[in-house]
């Protein structure tokens, strides 16, 4: 029985890490269902910008990606 000593800790911890992991994971699904793109990590001012740039020159100029 002393063997079994540190299944004590183990399971805790093991069951702390996978809520950890399927709380990320439901973060990532829910932002990609509601956005429709994975979420941009570390957007700053800069990124920002760009995107509401290419999104306006998008808008002007429909065919641009082709």
């Amino acid at each position: 029985m002393a063997n079994l000593r540190w299944l004590e800790a183990v399971l805790p911890l093991g069951i702390i890490a996978g809520m950890l992991c399927v709380m990320g994971n439901a973060q990532y699904y829910i932002h990609r269902a509601a956005h429709g793109r994975p979420k941009h990590i570390g957007n700053d001012v800069w990124d920002v910008a760009m995107e509401r740039r290419d999104k306006k020159i998008m808008e002007q100029y429909p065919n641009a990606s082709n």
